[in-house]
Protein backbone atom coordinates (compact mmCIF):
# COMPACT_ATOMS: atom_id res chain seq x y z
CA UNK A 1 0.00 0.00 0.00
CA UNK A 2 1.24 3.42 -0.95
CA UNK A 3 2.14 6.32 2.01
CA UNK A 4 0.99 9.33 1.88
CA UNK A 5 3.87 12.17 4.38
CA UNK A 6 1.83 14.89 5.75
CA UNK A 7 2.40 17.28 3.24
CA UNK A 8 0.68 15.03 1.04
CA UNK A 9 -2.13 14.52 3.25
CA UNK A 10 -2.13 18.26 3.89
CA UNK A 11 -2.43 18.83 0.37
CA UNK A 12 -5.18 16.44 -0.98
CA UNK A 13 -7.18 18.03 2.11
CA UNK A 14 -6.51 21.62 1.20
CA UNK A 15 -7.62 20.49 -2.51
CA UNK A 16 -10.86 18.61 -1.37
CA UNK A 17 -11.90 21.81 1.03
CA UNK A 18 -11.47 24.06 -2.52
CA UNK A 19 -13.61 21.38 -4.20
CA UNK A 20 -16.50 21.15 -1.88
CA UNK A 21 -16.18 25.08 -2.32
CA UNK A 22 -16.51 25.42 -5.69
CA UNK A 23 -19.33 22.98 -5.87
CA UNK A 24 -21.25 25.13 -3.74
CA UNK A 25 -20.15 28.56 -5.08
CA UNK A 26 -23.00 29.37 -7.28
CA UNK A 27 -22.83 32.27 -10.82
CA UNK A 28 -25.30 34.95 -9.66
CA UNK A 29 -28.18 36.64 -12.23
CA UNK A 30 -28.75 39.53 -13.28
CA UNK A 31 -31.82 40.71 -11.35
CA UNK A 32 -30.66 38.79 -8.03
CA UNK A 33 -30.20 41.14 -5.32
CA UNK A 34 -28.15 41.17 -2.25
CA UNK A 35 -28.88 42.28 0.82
CA UNK A 36 -28.10 41.92 4.49
CA UNK A 37 -30.08 38.17 4.90
CA UNK A 38 -27.89 36.60 2.26
CA UNK A 39 -24.59 38.61 1.97
CA UNK A 40 -22.67 36.20 3.93
CA UNK A 41 -23.40 32.84 2.08
CA UNK A 42 -22.88 34.66 -1.58
CA UNK A 43 -19.65 36.18 -0.68
CA UNK A 44 -18.60 33.48 -2.82
CA UNK A 45 -20.53 33.07 -5.68
CA UNK A 46 -19.82 34.58 -8.69
CA UNK A 47 -21.27 37.20 -11.36
CA UNK A 48 -19.37 37.83 -15.05
CA UNK A 49 -16.61 36.20 -14.01
CA UNK A 50 -15.55 37.84 -10.41
CA UNK A 51 -16.46 36.66 -6.99
CA UNK A 52 -18.95 38.89 -5.46
CA UNK A 53 -16.25 39.25 -2.47
CA UNK A 54 -13.98 40.92 -4.90
CA UNK A 55 -16.70 43.18 -6.59
CA UNK A 56 -17.78 44.71 -3.57
CA UNK A 57 -15.69 47.36 -1.60
CA UNK A 58 -15.38 46.57 2.36
CA UNK A 59 -17.27 49.64 2.78
CA UNK A 60 -19.94 48.21 0.68
CA UNK A 61 -20.27 44.82 2.38
CA UNK A 62 -20.87 47.18 5.81
CA UNK A 63 -23.64 48.83 4.52
CA UNK A 64 -25.40 45.88 3.03
CA UNK A 65 -24.86 44.22 6.21
CA UNK A 66 -25.62 47.37 8.75
CA UNK A 67 -27.08 49.75 6.90
CA UNK A 68 -29.98 48.61 4.67
CA UNK A 69 -28.22 49.01 1.41
CA UNK A 70 -29.87 46.26 -1.27
CA UNK A 71 -27.70 45.39 -4.43
CA UNK A 72 -29.45 44.13 -7.61
CA UNK A 73 -27.04 42.62 -10.24
CA UNK A 74 -27.53 44.21 -13.46
CA UNK A 75 -25.84 42.44 -17.11
CA UNK A 76 -23.15 45.12 -17.82
CA UNK A 77 -23.51 46.94 -20.92
CA UNK A 78 -20.49 49.45 -22.96
CA UNK A 79 -21.32 53.49 -21.50
CA UNK A 80 -21.18 54.98 -24.58
CA UNK A 81 -19.25 58.41 -24.54
CA UNK A 82 -19.96 61.44 -26.70
CA UNK A 83 -18.10 61.28 -30.08
CA UNK A 84 -16.73 65.13 -29.89
CA UNK A 85 -15.43 64.36 -26.65
CA UNK A 86 -13.63 60.78 -27.66
CA UNK A 87 -12.60 62.85 -31.19
CA UNK A 88 -10.97 65.73 -29.06
CA UNK A 89 -9.26 62.59 -26.71
CA UNK A 90 -7.75 60.74 -29.86
CA UNK A 91 -6.94 64.12 -31.71
CA UNK A 92 -4.78 65.17 -28.58
CA UNK A 93 -3.48 61.96 -27.29
CA UNK A 94 0.53 62.33 -26.43
CA UNK A 95 0.56 66.08 -26.47
CA UNK A 96 -0.45 66.48 -22.65
CA UNK A 97 1.96 66.83 -20.29
CA UNK A 98 2.45 67.03 -16.15
CA UNK A 99 4.54 69.67 -14.26
CA UNK A 100 5.87 67.76 -10.94
CA UNK A 101 6.76 70.64 -10.02
CA UNK A 102 3.80 73.01 -10.30
CA UNK A 103 1.68 69.80 -10.27
CA UNK A 104 -0.10 71.27 -13.30
CA UNK A 105 -0.70 70.29 -16.56
CA UNK A 106 0.54 71.78 -19.86
CA UNK A 107 0.01 71.77 -23.52
CA UNK A 108 -4.00 70.26 -22.88
CA UNK A 109 -6.73 72.06 -25.73
CA UNK A 110 -9.61 69.75 -25.15
CA UNK A 111 -10.48 65.79 -24.33
CA UNK A 112 -9.07 63.64 -21.35
CA UNK A 113 -6.00 64.67 -21.29
CA UNK A 114 -4.33 62.01 -20.07
CA UNK A 115 -6.34 58.86 -21.56
CA UNK A 116 -3.53 55.88 -20.98
CA UNK A 117 -2.30 56.20 -17.12
CA UNK A 118 -1.15 53.12 -15.83
CA UNK A 119 -0.99 51.89 -12.01
CA UNK A 120 2.67 52.12 -11.71
CA UNK A 121 2.76 55.62 -13.06
CA UNK A 122 4.26 57.59 -10.03
CA UNK A 123 2.11 60.98 -11.36
CA UNK A 124 -0.97 58.45 -12.36
CA UNK A 125 -3.30 59.83 -9.17
CA UNK A 126 -2.60 63.44 -10.39
CA UNK A 127 -3.49 62.99 -14.03
CA UNK A 128 -6.71 61.08 -13.03
CA UNK A 129 -7.82 64.04 -11.12
CA UNK A 130 -6.58 66.54 -14.09
CA UNK A 131 -9.02 63.95 -15.97
CA UNK A 132 -11.96 64.76 -13.51
CA UNK A 133 -10.86 68.41 -13.65
CA UNK A 134 -11.01 69.30 -17.05
CA UNK A 135 -13.11 66.72 -19.04
CA UNK A 136 -16.33 66.02 -17.40
CA UNK A 137 -17.83 63.95 -20.58
CA UNK A 138 -20.92 66.74 -20.08
CA UNK A 139 -20.09 68.69 -23.36
CA UNK A 140 -19.94 72.12 -23.25
CA UNK A 141 -22.73 72.96 -20.94
CA UNK A 142 -24.64 71.54 -18.18
CA UNK A 143 -28.71 72.59 -18.04
CA UNK A 144 -30.26 71.49 -15.31
CA UNK A 145 -33.37 73.46 -14.98
CA UNK A 146 -34.57 71.49 -11.98
CA UNK A 147 -33.26 69.24 -9.84
CA UNK A 148 -34.35 68.08 -6.36
CA UNK A 149 -32.73 68.03 -3.02
CA UNK A 150 -34.48 65.10 -0.81
CA UNK A 151 -33.48 65.52 3.14
CA UNK A 152 -33.77 62.40 4.44
CA UNK A 153 -33.55 61.71 8.46
CA UNK A 154 -32.44 58.17 9.68
CA UNK A 155 -35.08 57.66 11.72
CA UNK A 156 -38.36 59.94 10.73
CA UNK A 157 -37.48 59.24 6.75
CA UNK A 158 -38.26 62.52 4.26
CA UNK A 159 -38.36 65.21 6.13
CA UNK A 160 -38.70 67.54 2.90
CA UNK A 161 -37.61 68.26 -0.42
CA UNK A 162 -35.85 71.47 -2.23
CA UNK A 163 -35.86 72.53 -5.98
CA UNK A 164 -33.02 74.04 -7.59
CA UNK A 165 -31.58 74.86 -10.63
CA UNK A 166 -27.79 73.95 -11.55
CA UNK A 167 -26.21 75.77 -14.83
CA UNK A 168 -22.08 75.14 -15.31
CA UNK A 169 -20.83 76.55 -18.79
CA UNK A 170 -17.32 75.51 -20.01
CA UNK A 171 -14.95 78.08 -20.97
CA UNK A 172 -12.21 76.17 -22.00
CA UNK A 173 -12.21 72.39 -23.54
CA UNK A 174 -14.99 73.18 -25.44
CA UNK A 175 -15.91 70.09 -28.13
CA UNK A 176 -17.51 70.65 -31.15
CA UNK A 177 -16.07 73.69 -32.18
CA UNK A 178 -13.05 74.74 -34.03
CA UNK A 179 -11.96 76.71 -31.29
CA UNK A 180 -11.72 75.03 -27.86
CA UNK A 181 -11.33 78.04 -25.60
CA UNK A 182 -13.96 80.76 -25.27
CA UNK A 183 -12.61 84.47 -23.48
CA UNK A 184 -9.59 84.81 -22.72
CA UNK A 185 -8.57 81.72 -21.33
CA UNK A 186 -8.22 82.36 -17.95
CA UNK A 187 -11.54 80.81 -16.62
CA UNK A 188 -12.03 77.17 -16.75
CA UNK A 189 -15.44 77.11 -16.24
CA UNK A 190 -18.68 79.49 -14.61
CA UNK A 191 -21.37 78.31 -12.27
CA UNK A 192 -24.68 78.88 -11.50
CA UNK A 193 -26.98 77.48 -8.58
CA UNK A 194 -29.63 78.45 -7.07
CA UNK A 195 -32.57 77.86 -5.30
CA UNK A 196 -36.40 77.98 -6.93
CA UNK A 197 -38.92 76.02 -4.12
CA UNK A 198 -40.28 76.22 -1.30
CA UNK A 199 -41.03 80.09 -1.28
CA UNK A 200 -38.58 80.61 2.01
CA UNK A 201 -35.53 79.94 0.30
CA UNK A 202 -36.37 81.03 -3.14
CA UNK A 203 -33.62 83.00 -4.85
CA UNK A 204 -30.55 81.90 -2.38
CA UNK A 205 -27.88 80.87 -4.94
CA UNK A 206 -23.99 81.33 -5.81
CA UNK A 207 -22.38 82.23 -8.95
CA UNK A 208 -18.90 81.05 -9.30
CA UNK A 209 -15.73 81.64 -11.55
CA UNK A 210 -13.53 78.51 -11.58
CA UNK A 211 -10.16 79.33 -13.02
CA UNK A 212 -7.60 77.63 -14.49
CA UNK A 213 -5.48 78.11 -12.33
CA UNK A 214 -4.63 77.37 -8.46
CA UNK A 215 -6.21 80.66 -8.07
CA UNK A 216 -9.34 80.48 -5.88
CA UNK A 217 -12.71 80.86 -6.98
CA UNK A 218 -14.37 83.91 -6.96
CA UNK A 219 -18.28 83.16 -5.31
CA UNK A 220 -21.22 85.39 -4.77
CA UNK A 221 -24.13 84.59 -2.93
CA UNK A 222 -27.24 86.67 -3.16
CA UNK A 223 -29.03 87.49 -0.03
CA UNK A 224 -32.62 87.66 0.08
CA UNK A 225 -33.21 89.65 3.35
CA UNK A 226 -31.20 92.57 1.34
CA UNK A 227 -31.88 91.60 -2.01
CA UNK A 228 -28.24 91.82 -2.82
CA UNK A 229 -25.23 89.87 -3.72
CA UNK A 230 -22.10 89.71 -1.67
CA UNK A 231 -18.95 88.51 -2.78
CA UNK A 232 -17.46 85.57 -0.67
CA UNK A 233 -13.95 84.34 0.27
CA UNK A 234 -11.99 82.20 -1.63
CA UNK A 235 -12.30 79.37 1.17
CA UNK A 236 -15.96 78.38 0.21
CA UNK A 237 -14.98 75.47 -1.97
CA UNK A 238 -14.92 73.84 1.52
CA UNK A 239 -17.98 74.83 3.19
CA UNK A 240 -21.27 73.33 3.07
CA UNK A 241 -24.39 74.43 0.54
CA UNK A 242 -27.10 75.52 2.01
CA UNK A 243 -28.06 73.66 4.93
CA UNK A 244 -27.44 70.16 2.86
CA UNK A 245 -25.05 67.51 4.37
CA UNK A 246 -22.92 68.13 1.08
CA UNK A 247 -19.84 71.01 0.36
CA UNK A 248 -19.72 72.62 -2.56
CA UNK A 249 -16.20 70.17 -2.57
CA UNK A 250 -18.81 67.36 -2.92
CA UNK A 251 -20.06 68.37 -6.17
CA UNK A 252 -19.91 65.16 -9.00
CA UNK A 253 -18.27 63.87 -5.66
CA UNK A 254 -15.10 65.98 -6.23
CA UNK A 255 -15.49 70.07 -7.47
CA UNK A 256 -11.75 70.97 -6.04
CA UNK A 257 -8.59 72.55 -8.60
CA UNK A 258 -6.28 69.74 -8.22
CA UNK A 259 -3.53 71.71 -6.65
CA UNK A 260 -5.51 72.37 -3.68
CA UNK A 261 -5.59 68.67 -2.07
CA UNK A 262 -1.67 68.35 -0.70
CA UNK A 263 -1.89 64.36 -2.16
CA UNK A 264 -3.13 62.26 -4.02
CA UNK A 265 -2.78 57.79 -3.95
CA UNK A 266 -3.60 55.27 -6.30
CA UNK A 267 -4.43 52.30 -4.07
CA UNK A 268 -5.97 49.99 -6.87
CA UNK A 269 -7.24 49.41 -9.86
CA UNK A 270 -10.19 46.40 -9.86
CA UNK A 271 -13.64 45.33 -11.09
CA UNK A 272 -16.69 46.47 -8.59
CA UNK A 273 -20.27 46.70 -8.84
CA UNK A 274 -21.46 50.14 -9.76
CA UNK A 275 -24.48 52.42 -11.29
CA UNK A 276 -23.15 53.38 -14.51
CA UNK A 277 -26.43 52.78 -16.42
CA UNK A 278 -29.02 53.90 -14.05
CA UNK A 279 -32.63 52.03 -14.43
CA UNK A 280 -34.53 54.13 -12.38
CA UNK A 281 -36.65 57.02 -13.12
CA UNK A 282 -35.19 59.66 -10.81
CA UNK A 283 -38.26 62.08 -10.00
CA UNK A 284 -41.66 61.24 -11.39
CA UNK A 285 -43.27 64.50 -11.23
CA UNK A 286 -46.79 63.00 -11.89
CA UNK A 287 -46.68 61.49 -8.65
CA UNK A 288 -47.13 62.55 -5.01
CA UNK A 289 -45.45 61.53 -1.88
CA UNK A 290 -42.46 59.22 -2.14
CA UNK A 291 -43.54 57.88 -5.14
CA UNK A 292 -42.18 60.55 -6.80
CA UNK A 293 -38.63 59.81 -6.24
CA UNK A 294 -38.49 55.84 -7.61
CA UNK A 295 -34.74 56.12 -7.47
CA UNK A 296 -34.38 56.16 -3.36
CA UNK A 297 -35.66 53.57 -1.58
CA UNK A 298 -38.05 55.96 0.34
CA UNK A 299 -40.04 52.90 2.11
CA UNK A 300 -37.25 51.40 4.07
CA UNK A 301 -35.35 52.73 7.01
CA UNK A 302 -33.45 54.64 7.27
CA UNK A 303 -35.04 55.70 3.53
CA UNK A 304 -32.01 56.80 2.13
CA UNK A 305 -30.46 54.13 0.18
CA UNK A 306 -30.45 54.04 -3.56
CA UNK A 307 -33.11 51.55 -5.47
CA UNK A 308 -31.41 51.21 -9.10
CA UNK A 309 -29.35 48.28 -10.75
CA UNK A 310 -25.77 47.68 -10.40
CA UNK A 311 -23.54 46.02 -12.58
CA UNK A 312 -19.63 45.29 -13.15
CA UNK A 313 -17.55 47.97 -14.50
CA UNK A 314 -14.07 48.89 -13.96
CA UNK A 315 -12.67 51.63 -11.37
CA UNK A 316 -9.41 53.17 -9.91
CA UNK A 317 -9.32 53.74 -6.13
CA UNK A 318 -8.06 56.74 -5.64
CA UNK A 319 -7.00 58.69 -2.29
CA UNK A 320 -7.71 62.54 -1.83
CA UNK A 321 -5.59 63.51 1.47
CA UNK A 322 -7.42 67.40 2.40
CA UNK A 323 -5.33 70.13 3.45
CA UNK A 324 -5.27 70.58 7.01
CA UNK A 325 -8.30 73.17 7.28
CA UNK A 326 -10.93 70.86 5.24
CA UNK A 327 -13.18 69.60 7.13
CA UNK A 328 -12.23 65.57 5.92
CA UNK A 329 -9.17 64.21 6.30
CA UNK A 330 -9.32 62.41 3.07
CA UNK A 331 -12.06 60.70 0.44
CA UNK A 332 -11.15 57.32 -1.29
CA UNK A 333 -12.65 57.41 -4.68
CA UNK A 334 -14.06 54.94 -7.35
CA UNK A 335 -13.34 56.54 -10.94
CA UNK A 336 -14.00 54.24 -14.19
CA UNK A 337 -11.60 53.58 -16.17
CA UNK A 338 -12.34 53.86 -19.31
CA UNK A 339 -14.10 57.92 -18.33
CA UNK A 340 -13.24 60.42 -15.14
CA UNK A 341 -16.54 60.28 -13.83
CA UNK A 342 -16.68 58.64 -9.73
CA UNK A 343 -18.97 56.56 -8.74
CA UNK A 344 -18.44 56.51 -5.01
CA UNK A 345 -16.54 57.77 -2.03
CA UNK A 346 -15.30 57.11 1.26
CA UNK A 347 -14.86 59.89 3.64
CA UNK A 348 -13.23 60.25 6.80
CA UNK A 349 -13.40 62.78 9.33
CA UNK A 350 -9.89 64.95 10.77
CA UNK A 351 -9.50 61.69 13.45
CA UNK A 352 -9.77 59.39 10.80
CA UNK A 353 -13.43 57.73 11.50
CA UNK A 354 -15.30 57.17 9.00
CA UNK A 355 -17.91 60.28 8.25
CA UNK A 356 -19.80 60.15 4.80
CA UNK A 357 -20.71 57.87 1.84
CA UNK A 358 -21.39 59.27 -1.57
CA UNK A 359 -22.70 57.18 -4.25
CA UNK A 360 -23.87 58.74 -7.76
CA UNK A 361 -25.99 56.88 -10.00
CA UNK A 362 -25.16 57.45 -13.77
CA UNK A 363 -26.56 57.03 -17.00
CA UNK A 364 -26.27 58.90 -20.87
CA UNK A 365 -28.14 61.50 -22.04
CA UNK A 366 -28.13 62.49 -25.73
CA UNK A 367 -27.06 66.24 -25.98
CA UNK A 368 -29.18 68.95 -27.60
CA UNK A 369 -26.98 69.03 -30.54
CA UNK A 370 -27.52 65.18 -31.12
CA UNK A 371 -24.28 63.84 -29.37
CA UNK A 372 -23.94 62.21 -26.03
CA UNK A 373 -23.07 62.84 -22.39
CA UNK A 374 -23.07 61.34 -18.85
CA UNK A 375 -25.40 62.79 -16.07
CA UNK A 376 -26.03 61.77 -12.83
CA UNK A 377 -29.57 60.41 -12.62
CA UNK A 378 -29.08 60.96 -8.21
CA UNK A 379 -26.73 61.57 -5.71
CA UNK A 380 -26.42 60.11 -2.30
CA UNK A 381 -24.43 62.14 0.42
CA UNK A 382 -25.11 60.07 3.67
CA UNK A 383 -24.06 61.46 6.78
CA UNK A 384 -23.47 58.53 9.03
CA UNK A 385 -22.48 60.02 12.27
CA UNK A 386 -25.37 62.73 11.84
CA UNK A 387 -28.10 59.87 10.92
CA UNK A 388 -28.79 62.22 7.53
CA UNK A 389 -28.85 62.26 4.30
CA UNK A 390 -28.48 64.78 1.40
CA UNK A 391 -29.90 63.30 -1.72
CA UNK A 392 -29.30 65.05 -5.06
CA UNK A 393 -32.38 63.98 -7.66
CA UNK A 394 -31.97 64.94 -11.52
CA UNK A 395 -35.53 66.17 -13.48
CA UNK A 396 -36.99 65.37 -16.55
CA UNK A 397 -35.98 68.50 -18.32
CA UNK A 398 -32.21 68.29 -17.76
CA UNK A 399 -30.29 68.98 -20.88
CA UNK A 400 -26.96 69.25 -22.42
CA UNK A 401 -25.25 71.72 -24.58
CA UNK A 402 -28.08 73.62 -24.50
CA UNK A 403 -28.14 75.70 -28.09
CA UNK A 404 -28.10 79.54 -28.10
CA UNK A 405 -25.84 79.78 -24.83
CA UNK A 406 -22.46 81.48 -24.15
CA UNK A 407 -20.64 82.86 -21.55
CA UNK A 408 -21.71 85.72 -20.73
CA UNK A 409 -25.14 83.79 -20.14
CA UNK A 410 -23.47 82.88 -16.61
CA UNK A 411 -23.34 85.67 -14.73
CA UNK A 412 -23.57 87.46 -11.39
CA UNK A 413 -26.51 89.13 -13.43
CA UNK A 414 -28.29 86.05 -14.19
CA UNK A 415 -28.19 85.27 -10.37
CA UNK A 416 -29.50 88.30 -9.81
CA UNK A 417 -32.38 88.26 -12.43
CA UNK A 418 -33.27 84.28 -11.11
CA UNK A 419 -33.77 85.45 -7.19
CA UNK A 420 -36.56 88.42 -8.49
CA UNK A 421 -38.41 86.15 -10.79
Amino acid sequence: MKSFNLKTLVTLSAAALLSTHMAFAAELAPGDVINASNINDRLGDTFEGHTLRDLLSERQVYLIENEGLVITLKASEPVELGRDYMAATDAYRGTVTFNPETRMMEGWQAGIPFPDVTIDDPHGAEKLIWNHHVAQPTKNFQDYQSFAYLFVDGRRGLERTQEWVLQRYYMKGRLGEEDHSEGDGDILWKQLLYATFPADIRGLGLYTVRYDSPRLDDSWAYLRSVRRTRRLSGGTWMDPIGGTDQLNDDIEIFNAHPTWYPEYRILDRRHMLVVANSQRIPWDQNARGNAQFPIVDLESSPAWNPSDEWEVREVWVVEAIAPPEHPYSKKVMYMDTEFPRFYMADVYDRRGEFWKWMNYNLRTLETEDGDRGIVSNAGFTIDYQRRHATIFVLAPNARLNTQGVDGNSISLRELERAAVR
